[in-house]
């Protein structure tokens, strides 16, 4: 009953925050893009989906975010870049993913092996 849509939009939207027409089952609406966005940040629209067929009430609209990174830029989009890039952090580092622990590991916790 939940309704997918994948949105795309600019590097400038995501990072400043946008508000853009998304189209629904009923009608177009305004979707809020907090700033910040980052890539497939999920954003679920309550009862914006397909009705439900045996009982009252509808499914989600359920919108992916992708952001689009230009592979072309002007030559104006390039100094502007390069002088939002000095300002901002290396960025450049290796992100740490947290393993998950499993029934087993749980189990060896428990029992201190």
């Amino acid at each position: 009953d939940d309704v997918l849509l994948e949105l795309e939009i600019n590097v400038a939207q995501a990072a400043l925050g946008a508000e853009v027409m998304i189209p629904t089952i009923d009608k177009e609406e305004p979707l809020r893009i907090p700033p910040g966005t980052q890539p497939g940040d999920v954003v679920r629209l309550r009862g914006r989906g397909v009705p439900h067929v045996r009982h009252g009430g509808r499914g989600d609209q359920v919108v992916i975010i992708n952001v689009d990174v230009p592979t072309t830029l002007t030559t104006e989009q390039l100094e502007l870049l390069t002088a939002l890039q000095k300002t901002l952090p290396n960025g450049a580092k290796p992100r740490e993913y947290k393993r998950e622990h499993g029934f087993f590991d749980r189990l060896r916790d428990a029992f201190g092996l």
